[in-house]
């Protein structure tokens, strides 16, 4: 991990119907993992970033063509406003702390991440989310691409397919960039402080 003035934690996607949803893939301990990483971040000064997904009611902005998200429209899921799209309480936003909403998987796509990032000058994304299928493999991805360091708490993501979600942490993740848990995120943080 490189400075953590210069790195941002990036909680994605961790809403109140996603953990439902992937309740039996392990949401639960990823919600506590991600909290545990941070309260670290922000004892740190490391800069923190929450990331969500939210449609507008009526879905105006959700294609028929996208399969993932027609089907959280027919499903009536992640309306905007209400209590299932918010982010859970485990992990509530401070008050200076951005949210970046988004209408589509990856936390880059047609959202202002990438302006946030600049502002903040930051060049390492230590990523964690639900699900690592969806939000975290979509993300890595295009931040490979635009050239940041990536590091993936892999305790901190979860997926409704445990196989999917090893194989993405042991193949394409660890190629793209640093993959590691939270506690040695938290003991490597903590030594760069001292």
């Amino acid at each position: 991990m490189t400075d953590s003035r210069r790195s941002a934690l990036l909680l994605m996607d961790f809403q109140v119907e996603i953990v439902e949803m992937l309740a039996g893939g392990g949401s639960r301990t990823a919600v506590g993992r991600a909290a545990a990483a941070l309260a670290s971040a922000r004892a740190a000064g490391m800069p923190v970033i929450f990331v969500r997904v939210a449609y507008r009611s009526g879905y105006a902005d959700a294609s028929g063509r996208n399969k993932r998200v027609a089907m959280l429209r027919d499903q009536g899921r992640l309306v905007d406003g209400t209590p299932g799209a918010a982010i859970v309480a485990e992990l509530a936003p401070q008050e200076r702390e951005p949210v970046v909403v988004k209408r589509r998987v990856s936390a880059f796509s047609y959202t202002d991440l990438q302006t946030l990032l600049s502002a903040m000058e930051v060049d390492t994304l230590v990523l964690c989310g639900l699900a690592t299928s969806g939000v975290v493999l979509s993300t890595v991805r295009q931040a490979v691409d635009a050239d940041y360091q990536i590091e993936v708490l892999s305790d901190a993501c979860a997926d409704g397919d445990a196989e999917v979600h090893k194989v993405l942490m042991d193949k394409v993740f660890a190629s793209q960039g640093t993959v590691l848990t939270v506690d040695t995120f938290i003991t490597t943080l903590n030594r760069r402080q001292k």
